[in-house]
């Protein structure tokens, strides 16, 4: 089976670049929130911030994460709106404890409130990371400009509160959905003046897409080269990958009581190598050493065309 090349690019952050598309880099995720849908208050309590998020961090990085990516509120179906303010609460304070332990470290913050990734990147993050694709707050395309950082770009069909009840999409119907919307993101946030050279798409597997959904989405990812952007793939313990199109629920020899990334680390494993052979630049993990692991053999079969 022959693979495309992957399309090489030089991404600009806030005060250095990124080679990408030599190798598969790997962002790993840092919640710290009470109620993320997968490590929700694992790594954040009032009593343990920032030093539990810290060393997860830490961890991260000794695995092999070449970024992390920073997070202060929950986007799960249904999860409860907080406020720029409560967020910049737990996010800044764990981001500073980061850049004082190791200063090198490339920091993203995942937020899609203007006020946040002002604060952040003024802190020394990066790259703001927004799920929304600058569509939930007029403000962040123009913030991203003036901060001339990094642009994670992500496609959302709708908003948390309304996944559950989002009519189902045809197979056919999946990447065409994620390509307009990830078209609109990009001239969005160019026209305010976001430098392209900064921007990586995110096709956002899972938001607005319900279980097998993504599937046609993982299966032509390789259509968003297209649109000639880097491109970021989280696919970590998603739900979609506990119910596979032909077989049904898996549930990979384990406890249903199991938690997700002991149930769903194979599955992920799976679903980034796929990724990865049909051309993602970044992974965005919870898991990294797997991730690493994987992205080297991954990047093996590619480079040995």
């Amino acid at each position: 089976m022959a693979f495309a090349p992957r399309p090489l690019y030089d991404w600009k952050l806030r005060t250095r670049s990124l080679a990408l598309g030599h190798r598969t880099l790997v962002m790993g995720i840092l919640n710290v929130t009470p109620d993320s849908f997968s490590d929700g208050g694992h790594f954040f309590t009032p009593e343990n911030a920032p030093e539990r998020a810290l060393e997860r961090a830490m961890t991260m990085i000794e695995d092999g994460a070449n970024l992390i990516d920073l997070g202060g509120e929950s986007t799960r179906p249904g999860a409860t709106p907080v406020s720029p303010e409560e967020e910049q609460s737990r996010v800044l304070p764990v981001l500073s404890a980061i850049l004082s332990e190791r200063p090198s470290t490339i920091v993203s913050i995942d937020t899609f409130h203007a006020s946040t990734a002002w604060l952040a990147i003024e802190a020394g993050a990066e790259i703001v990371n927004d799920v929304s694709g600058h569509q939930w707050d007029a403000a962040m395309s123009s913030a991203c400009a003036e901060l001339a950082c990094g642009a994670v770009l992500m496609h959302t069909r709708g908003k948390p509160s309304e996944w559950r009840s989002l009519p189902p999409l045809e197979d056919s119907k999946v990447v065409p959905l994620v390509l307009t919307g990830l078209e609109a993101s990009i001239a969005k946030a160019e026209a305010a003046g976001v430098d392209r050279s900064r921007i990586v798409i995110d096709p956002g597997f899972g938001f607005g897409k319900r279980l097998d959904e993504n599937y046609p989405l993982l299966a032509d990812l390789s259509a968003l080269h297209r649109l000639h952007l880097p491109i970021i793939v989280g696919v970590s313990r998603k739900s979609f990958l506990t119910q596979v199109r032909q077989s049904g629920p898996v549930e990979g020899g384990h406890s249903p009581s199991a938690h997700p990334g002991i149930a769903r680390l194979h599955a992920t494993t799976a679903a980034n190598v796929t990724a990865i052979l049909s051309g993602a630049h970044i992974l965005r993990v919870h898991d990294v050493r797997p991730a690493v692991e994987a992205a080297v053999v991954a990047d093996g079969v590619l480079g040995s065309r």
